[in-house]
């Protein structure tokens, strides 16, 4: 599975952004998922955002919500995110990330095997 995303940026605080993912290759739509794990500076990978190919049950991480939208374009092999309202701390580099199984709840960012390149969100204040 390969995985490029797109859409990052240098905004400021309350304005947003939309990221954009295609999977590419072996993408086993059928089965698995796809979503969102954010990086910031000097702190550990957070997974953001998380939607099921088939069923569409999606997963937000609580300091997002209300706030991002995560979608998918099954057609297209493709998966957004929507990101309203954004705040300085949500500044991070954002990886779209995909596992070959469904999800239940928000996984950690070890349970994906597919990583694509990253984008860089900056919000400042």
């Amino acid at each position: 599975v390969q995985l490029q995303a797109s859409g990052g940026g240098s905004v400021q605080a309350g304005d947003s952004l939309r990221l954009s993912c295609e999977a590419s290759g072996r993408t086993s739509t059928s089965n698995g998922a796809v979503g969102w794990v954010r990086q910031a500076p000097g702190k550990e990978r957070e997974s953001v955002a998380t939607i099921n190919w088939s069923g569409g049950r999606i997963f937000y991480a609580d300091s997002v919500k209300g706030r991002f939208t995560i979608s998918r374009d099954n057609g297209r092999n493709t998966v957004f995110l929507q990101m309203n309202n954004l705040k300085p701390e949500d500044t991070a580099i954002y990886y779209c990330v995909a596992r070959e199984n469904r999800v239940v709840v928000l996984p950690t960012p070890d349970a994906f095997g597919y990583w694509g390149q990253g984008t860089l969100v900056t919000v400042s204040s």
